[in-house]
């Protein structure tokens, strides 16, 4: 091991597919539920909404990635354009939520590849992927081509099974305010947001791309793109198929939808997707907590061992082990899935509300969007992190809070030896 920094060998090709990795199959097969169960066939006009705040802070996330091209995301943009203790909480709200997310796709993992023993095979999926990540970024990138490649394919099946089975019927779509109104339409947002937080991934790898002026930028819009446009054909073609009750009560929507349409003889298909899916994610996802993780302890802000980078593979292998066993510890003690979908929900759009906030600073020069983008992220996080779940908002409001008594005293710590 020894301290430094890392190898740059992410092309653009490569950092779109890490967030396609991320962000597609989260969305699908795990907060589409969720989602209908608070707005039932609104939860469209959610998408729409988390498309619309994601896209904001898309933009934010790379301008200041193209500024600040180092591992750690908005822990960097936030303390380098608004002060140390902005950077700190952006940092402390992305490694706790992104480790809710871990858990939420491990669970998933478990519970379509072995539902008898949902735990244990959630926790070999971290230790099996951890390892992956281990041997380096480059076969990170690789595998999750196969992986977005194997997703894409279910869910053209899906599509297809739900149009094709004769079962369509548009009245399922009538009435988006039926069963939330604007409250639920505006909770069911915040939970889909969930499945557009990916591209931080492609943020947070910013010392290991090539070029990373050019290929952050081009890359974070591309990947937030195709993801909205597959989201939103298997969103109205699942409703469509099932209705939103059916969706909101099923434990797997999707393969609800294709039950429904007639073509149940795909079902097995769609556990194939999901258990490849929620892989993809896992994968991408410990990608990043952990190149937060390893900023942050470079920085002094968690324990400098955490800083370290395997001179063989050049990743934060330190960092990789550590996320990876408080990931296990969090499936070990109970984790809900739903609950840790708006848990997550609620620390990153806090995380982006700080991204939209460094953004709001940048002068004319380094800017490459209108401003009003950046004031919009931050207004649209804000909302739809507030409309959450109570439980949600509750768990994590006061981890931000643990997160910020920390820092005060560590910083009164300091003060007293100087």
């Amino acid at each position: 091991m020894s301290d430094g920094q890392l190898a740059r060998r992410l092309t653009t090709g490569d950092a779109v597919t890490i967030g396609l990795g991320a962000m597609i199959g989260a969305g699908v097969f795990a907060a589409f539920g969720p989602a209908a169960q608070a707005a039932g066939s609104g939860l469209l006009i959610g998408l729409v909404l988390a498309a619309v705040v994601a896209y904001a802070n898309a933009t934010s996330s790379a301008q200041l990635a193209a500024l600040y091209p180092q591992s750690g995301g908005t822990y960097v943009y936030g303390r380098e354009r608004l002060g140390e203790v902005w950077g700190y909480l952006a940092g402390w709200g992305f490694v706790v939520g992104k480790t809710a997310s871990c858990a939420a796709m491990a669970l998933t993992f478990g519970a379509y590849a072995a539902p008898a023993y949902a735990r244990p095979a959630a926790v070999g999926a971290v230790v099996g992927l951890t390892a992956v990540n281990l041997a380096g970024v480059r076969k990170t990138a690789g595998l999750t081509k196969v992986i977005v490649a194997v997703v894409l394919a279910t869910l053209a099946a899906v599509v297809t099974a739900a149009l094709g089975g004769g079962e369509v019927a548009v009245g399922n779509l009538d009435d988006p305010l039926a069963v939330g109104g604007v409250y639920g339409i505006l909770q069911s947002g915040g939970l889909l947001f969930f499945a557009f937080a990916g591209y931080a991934r492609i943020a947070t790898l910013g010392e290991e791309v090539v070029d990373p002026r050019r290929t952050i930028p081009k890359a974070i819009p591309l990947a937030l793109g195709l993801t909205l446009l597959v989201y939103a054909t298997v969103a109205v073609s699942a409703l469509l198929a099932a209705g939103p009750d059916a969706l909101a009560d099923a434990e797997a929507p999707l393969a609800a939808a294709v039950e429904v349409g007639g073509l149940e003889v795909l079902t097995p298909a769609v556990a194939i997707g999901a258990t490849v899916a929620s892989v993809g994610v896992l994968l991408s996802l410990l990608v990043g907590v952990s190149r937060t993780t390893f900023a942050m302890a470079r920085d002094g802000h968690l324990p400098g061992v955490l800083a370290r980078v395997s001179t063989r593979t050049q990743v934060p292998a330190v960092a990789e082990v550590a996320v990876g066993i408080v990931v296990i510890l969090v499936l070990v003690s109970g984790a809900d899935l739903r609950e840790a979908i708006g848990f997550s929900s609620f620390a990153v759009l806090t995380y982006y509300s700080i991204a939209n906030a460094s953004a709001w600073t940048l002068s004319a020069a380094d800017r490459r969007w209108p401003r009003w983008l950046a004031g919009l992220g931050v207004v649209g996080c804000a909302v739809l992190a507030f409309t959450l779940p109570l439980i949600s908002v509750v768990a994590g409001a006061g981890l931000l809070a643990l997160g910020a008594a920390v820092y005060g005293l560590r910083r009164l710590g300091s003060s007293g030896r100087g």
